[in-house]
């Protein structure tokens, strides 16, 4: 099985990064590198993670990390992480088209 980030949460991993780097740019691509860690855990196992409470599909799933949700969907071969985001917003379906 391979693991694909999509573009959207490629996008959302470098607006996470600028924004932490406004103050202190070490500590941005640390976390960055923890939260892309965190993804890729997922290959171990990919029903570890809960399924999204917001659209109930038993194939979109996600992690926690820190404060913020790795939403992904499993696929025959392939996991595709579909967004990562702040963990006090809900998911709309918008973000993962």
């Amino acid at each position: 099985m391979k693991l694909l980030w999509t573009k959207e949460a490629l996008f959302k991993l470098q607006e996470i990064e600028k924004y932490i780097a406004k103050d202190n740019s070490v500590t941005a691509i640390n976390f960055i590198d923890k939260l892309i860690s965190a993804g890729e855990s997922i290959l171990d196992n990919p029903e570890k993670g809960r399924v999204v409470p917001e659209l109930s599909i038993k194939n979109i799933r996600e992690i926690i990390y820190k404060n913020y949700r790795i939403v992904y969907v499993i696929k025959q071969n392939q996991i595709d992480i579909l967004t990562v985001f702040e963990g006090h917003r809900l998911l709309k379906s918008g973000d993962i088209s």
